[in-house]
């Protein structure tokens, strides 16, 4: 993976700094992060800021869920190309799936960690 601009979706700060903290470890060469609290805030993110390269959203969020922020960033040329990764604490086996058709990259059950982060990102180009 080469140096990134990664944002991180989630309400909660305290898991935004968790998961930067996690990618910062992993070793993966990201250089910048961007923070939202909301997938109405992220897409308002991503239409102001380039170069984003990868998003890291949860699923459970107020204002606009990760799951129709995912299908909102994936139906827009201009950010459907960007890999998403999900990562929430009430992900099971279907609806894993189910977020992965509607074109999650990878999805990482909590607790995140540097390795599931590595596991998920490190063979993104």
């Amino acid at each position: 993976m080469e140096t990134r601009h990664v944002l991180i979706v989630d309400d909660s700060s305290t898991a935004r700094m968790i998961v930067q903290r996690c990618i910062q470890m992993s070793g993966l060469p990201v250089e910048t992060f961007g923070f939202a609290e909301n997938g109405l805030d992220a897409i308002a993110y991503l239409r102001e800021t380039q170069g984003v390269s990868v998003v890291v959203t949860d699923i459970n969020m107020p204002k606009m869920d990760g799951q129709t922020f995912l299908r909102l960033l994936k139906s827009d040329p201009a950010t459907g190309g960007i890999p998403v990764v999900v990562v929430s604490s009430i992900v099971e086996g279907g609806e894993d799936r189910a977020l992965l058709s509607l074109g999650a990259a990878a999805v990482i059950k909590k607790p995140v960690s540097p390795a599931k982060i590595l596991e998920a990102m490190g063979g993104m180009a």
